[in-house]
Order: C-alpha cells, then sequence, then structure tokens
C-alpha cells in the first residue's frame, strides 16, 4: 500500500495547501449546469487526488456536507499544431454530490 493511500485509509486530514492544490477550479459547462440542479458541483482536480481528499478538500474550503463523489479521468484529445501532430494531457474531474440544503455557488469563488 503506498504511501497516499495508507493516509486516505487512516483518515489523516488533509492540509490547507493540499486543498487548494486538489481543487484546481470549478467546470462550467451546460451539462455540468444542468447537475447543478440536483445539488452537484463538478471541479476540474488533481490527476493524483483520491475520493476521500476531494471529500475533505471540498468540505473544508466550502463549509458544505458532501454525499457522494464520482470521479472520471478525461483522456486527452489528438490535436493537430501548427502541422505537427500533438496530444492534449490528461485531465481528472470530480462531480460531487452535496447533503439536501447545502449548496455552492461557484460564481463567487473562493
Amino acid at each position: 500500500m503506498s504511501v497516499k493511500a495508507n493516509r486516505a485509509a487512516v483518515g489523516a486530514t488533509v492540509s490547507r495547501a493540499r486543498m487548494y492544490e486538489v481543487i484546481r477550479s470549478p467546470l462550467i459547462t451546460e451539462k455540468t449546469t444542468n447537475g447543478s440542479e440536483h445539488g452537484q458541483v463538478t471541479f476540474r482536480v488533481a490527476s493524483d487526488a483520491t475520493k476521500p481528499e476531494i471529500k475533505q478538500a471540498v468540505e473544508g474550503l466550502f463549509k458544505v456536507k458532501v454525499k457522494a463523489i464520482n470521479t472520471v479521468t478525461v483522456k486527452g484529445k489528438k490535436k493537430i499544431f501548427r502541422g505537427r501532430p500533438g496530444v492534449r494531457s490528461d485531465w481528472k474531474k470530480a462531480i460531487v454530490s452535496l447533503v439536501e440544503g447545502h449548496k455552492i455557488d461557484v460564481t463567487t469563488g473562493l
């Protein structure tokens, strides 16, 4: 078991600096806006972030209770840049379901 997995399994708290590293930015698309009507908020997160880390970061930074977290690793697209093929980086997003009555206004920032 790796050190990070062991830390998450024990339930150690995440430092404030790590919380800011884990949550990169809110994701604002038509699909995520529809999710916000059902108490969900979507964030771009660090690729090495675990679900317990994401939960602690959201609860610590936004002062809300998290019901569930789903994570998706989005694969980078193949693109052509100035006639040369390239690949965009892979990234990770987290769909955070909040407890009834809690909400996050992503337009205001931290």
